[in-house]
């Protein structure tokens, strides 16, 4: 019933369709040739502000938001925050309002970080932008209450949307879908891919793939790359937007733990700050397979990609999906990391 549950639900079309899958050649070459390295390009789902993958989640919140009556779309994220651009684009397409917090959830200097990259994006596009020195958590936040109240005394009607769009009800939703679009996609290639590499952050991507992908008892091929180094409370949190989505779309069992995979090693110690060994893995991608990852998110989970292939953690003859989920206008927030 997953897929036919998730169905059910409204959205608003807000991606090209079903996001491509390609192979990496020359990344594939590089590494031996004994894995074969793809990547589905969330990237490039949508023509709003650069796409990513909360463009795909925020089809189901939108609907739910243009059901409800609401005038204002109001988010919180880091400075750079992929997830706040994609907020205030669909705010755009849609017509609505937007108030977005932003705040220092990156400890990095440098000129220009508060007005480059993502958060010149929003602003384009008629963001109310409002910096607040808070640093890191992925919880609910005091400021982002504020701004939601102020919606409210101002006479507007807010719709309010967690960081990431994850800690919602609907927040999996669009990587459940995700999941079954991957085994259309499958079908259509003749093969099924042994893993699924994305990075975790605020967890409903890889959560909403774990839901989707629990019908086919595959869950666990999902390895989640922690991407904050905040493992136990990012874990945590995958389990439960995980398990509120399965039984949202129907599953029709518990999730076990041994579903929700998470690897710690690729963090560098600290979100939103990129180490050596990440720049190095960036840099290698994208001078083979012009593919540009950013030092936040992607960076660390194709490093960890590179690293894995490399340590032989696959079998000769699988073959690797990378999940590609965009971010790459926060570089022009990172020239001093290259």
């Amino acid at each position: 019933m997953s897929r036919q549950a998730l169905e059910s639900f409204p959205k608003v079309q807000l991606t090209f369709g079903p996001s491509p899958i390609h192979r990496l050649n020359r990344l594939t070459d590089y590494l031996g040739g004994k894995v074969e390295i793809w990547a589905k390009r969330e990237d490039v789902n949508s023509g709003l502000a650069y796409g990513g993958n909360k463009t795909r989640k925020l089809e189901y919140l939108a609907a739910d938001a243009l059901a409800q009556g609401c005038d204002t779309l109001v988010s919180i994220g880091g400075v750079q925050s992929n997830h706040t651009r994609q907020v205030a684009a669909v705010a755009a397409k849609l017509g609505l309002k937007c108030v977005l917090v932003q705040e220092h959830w990156v400890d990095w200097d440098e000129v220009n970080y508060e007005k480059t990259g993502n958060i010149l994006l929003s602003r384009i596009m008629g963001a109310e932008v409002r910096l607040d020195a808070a640093g890191f958590d992925i919880g609910f936040r005091k400021s982002w209450e504020e701004a939601i109240s102020d919606v409210v005394a101002r006479g507007g009607k807010p719709y309010p949307i967690p960081a990431g769009a994850s800690d919602h009800p609907l927040g999996g939703h669009g990587f459940a879908g995700w999941a079954f679009e991957v085994e259309d996609q499958e079908r259509e290639l003749g093969f099924t891919f042994e893993n699924v590499i994305v990075c975790s952050v605020t967890g409903s991507t890889q959560a909403g793939m774990i839901a989707g992908f629990a019908h086919s008892n595959r869950a666990a091929s999902v390895l989640g790359i922690d991407g904050s180094a905040t493992v136990e409370k990012t874990w945590e949190q995958i389990m439960r937007i995980a398990s509120r989505t399965a039984a949202a779309i129907e599953l029709g069992r518990e999730l076990s733990d041994s579903e929700i995979v998470l690897l710690d090693r690729w963090n560098d110690g600290i979100y939103g700050v990129a180490g050596d060994h990440t720049i190095e893995g960036i840099e290698l991608v994208a001078r083979l397979d012009g593919m540009i990852t950013d030092p936040v998110y992607e960076g660390k989970s194709i490093t960890a990609l590179i690293d894995l292939v490399k340590e032989g953690y696959f079998p000769e003859g699988s073959r690797i999906l990378y999940a590609h989920l965009g971010g790459q206008p926060a570089i022009n927030a990172y020239t001093t990391a290259f």
